[in-house]
């Protein structure tokens, strides 16, 4: 093979080497590399994985200085007893072979087998749960993206496309002034700025020469874990979670993850997500009032509209005045023509009571009733022996019957009269219980069926009830034929047809009353057994 590469310089002269094709000198180097390095162990740790719609598997297998690209076929990837996933540091055994199409040598893995967390994620994953410990991932410690801020202060580096691509977002929804603090988005110096420029927003103060930013955004195109890590330094993590101004982490791509995310109030999955999250379309808030406002004003309208056609239908029901009052001052003066002869009545009947009264008033009178009372009075002398020997046998008989009389069978027959009592207590309260029930479910029925051939469901149904100008019920031909002005009453209100009252471009609807309910059944166990 070494004799396929000789060259013999530029002044050697004439060659007689071999021309080769593009696609066999491939093939030759294929060949080389599968047969020096047909089955090799490789330990490294895992970079960018891509899964293609194929069912293959390509990654990236890496050290502190190379990276070799790999790739798993998808039959081996489903016999894998550990799935790939970035930051596994690995020991990978399988062969090396090239891909003509792009000049580049992969390794194909036909087994992998974990050797650990890389050291990045190793540390990645101890700070973020040391900072969830702390509490500074909480849900509660995240406020609220004001709904139109009027200043946005944005945390990125000032020449990359990041920050055109979130002012003109904003342009585009809803113009505001924006504030840029300018820092290093990668390396070193990126962690430092990064926190400098958070705390120096929050220490600027209201009405001061700098106006301070009611939202703040930090934002940065996408790239590997390394590009990124400045944004996984406990220092941004801290600076974010302290943050008195509420704050939209845009970070990487939609892929990727940091620990600025889980701190950060709002979380988006690019910057120009970021400028979307935090203004609203102004064109779509301007439409939205204009649309209430119509709506606000045509209600009102139709309200006030309905509101003077009920008055004026309740004052058409009015009495006037004169026809209240008619009957009244009839009745007054049929009542007043009537008084002088009651009053005479009345003084002749009370003198006739008086004379009555005083009859009886009289001497001779008073003594024959004091007669009558001194004879009773002698008869109750009488009695007194006669009431003593009463007492006294109804004493003994008393005796004999007490002597008989024990609280044993009373007290038995009160106990079995109170257990058939409680007995049948019992059986009249499940009784009175079931028909109350069952009271209720036929009432439910009747109900269902009272609204089931309501004229609301009737009207549901697409039918209509005509009436004429007076409100009467149309039902043939030659009545509607007859009426000056028609009614139709459909579903949702009333529509008048002809006559004064209508007109022809928009005729107006009144809604329609609803349907009385039966009022429900008593609840109480007295009314229900009634």
């Amino acid at each position: 093979m070494s004799e396929l590469f000789e060259d013999d310089g530029p002044d050697s002269g004439p060659s007689n080497a071999y021309d080769f094709t593009v696609s066999e000198l491939s093939g030759a180097v294929k060949k080389t590399i599968e047969g020096t390095f047909g089955h090799v162990r490789v330990r490294g740790e895992i970079g960018r994985v891509s899964r293609p719609r194929s069912g293959h598997l390509y990654l990236d297998l890496k050290d502190d200085r190379s990276t070799l690209a790999s790739v798993i076929w998808k039959g081996t990837l489903a016999r894998l007893a550990h799935q790939p996933e970035e930051g596994m540091e690995v020991v990978a055994t399988g062969r090396m072979t090239t891909f003509p199409g792009q000049s580049k040598y992969q390794l194909v893995i036909e087994r992998i087998e974990p050797a650990g967390m890389g050291a990045l994620m190793a540390m990645l994953e101890k700070r973020r749960a040391m900072l969830a410990a702390e509490g500074l991932f909480d849900e509660d410690r995240k406020r609220p993206i004001p709904y139109l801020p009027e200043v946005i202060g944005v945390v990125t580096s000032p020449s990359g496309a990041v920050i055109r691509d979130i002012l003109h977002r904003l342009r585009d929804r809803f113009p505001r002034k924006v504030l840029v603090w300018p820092v290093a988005v990668q390396g070193q110096a990126c962690a430092g700025q990064v926190a400098a420029a958070i705390e120096g927003f929050n220490r600027m103060e209201a009405g001061g020469r700098l106006p301070r930013p009611d939202v703040l955004i930090v934002a940065r195109g996408g790239g590997s874990l390394e590009d990124l890590w400045g944004f996984n330094e406990e220092a941004v993590v801290r600076a974010a979670a302290a943050s008195s101004i509420p704050l939209i982490s845009a970070v990487g791509h939609e892929t990727d993850t940091t620990l600025i995310d889980h701190a950060a109030d709002r979380r988006a999955p690019t910057p120009t997500a970021a400028a979307e999250m935090a203004v609203p379309v102004r064109l779509d808030l301007v439409a939205t009032l204009d649309g209430q406002g119509a709506r606000l004003i045509g209600g009102f309208s139709r309200y006030l509209s309905w509101r003077s056609e009920r008055v004026r239908d309740l004052s058409r029901a009015l009495p006037r005045p004169e026809r209240l009052v008619e009957s009244p001052r009839q009745r007054l003066d049929h009542a007043s023509h009537r008084l002088p002869a009651a009053l005479s009545r009345g003084v002749t009947d009370r003198r006739a009571r008086l004379a009555d009264a005083a009859a009886a008033l009289r001497p001779a009178g008073a003594s024959a009733r004091l007669t009558a009372a001194r004879d009773r009075l002698t008869q109750a002398d009488r009695l007194r022996p006669a009431l003593a020997r009463n007492a006294a046998e109804h004493r003994r008989a008393l005796s004999q019957q007490a002597g008989r009389l024990r609280p044993d069978p009373i007290l038995h027959a009160i106990t079995r009269r109170r257990a058939d009592l409680d007995r049948i207590w019992s059986h009249l309260a499940a009784a009175a219980a079931a028909l109350r029930a069952e009271r209720a479910r036929h009432l439910a029925a009747l109900d269902r069926t009272r609204l089931t051939l309501g004229p609301s469901e009737t009207l549901a149904r697409g039918f209509a009830i005509v009436r004429t100008g007076e409100g009467k019920v149309v039902t043939t031909r030659e009545a509607a034929a007859g009426a000056g002005a028609l009614e139709l009453e459909f579903r949702d209100g009333r529509l008048p047809v002809g006559g004064p009252g209508a007109t022809a471009s928009a005729p107006a609807l009144r809604p329609a009353k609803p349907a009385r309910r039966k009022p429900a059944p008593p609840d109480d166990d007295q009314g229900s057994l009634l």
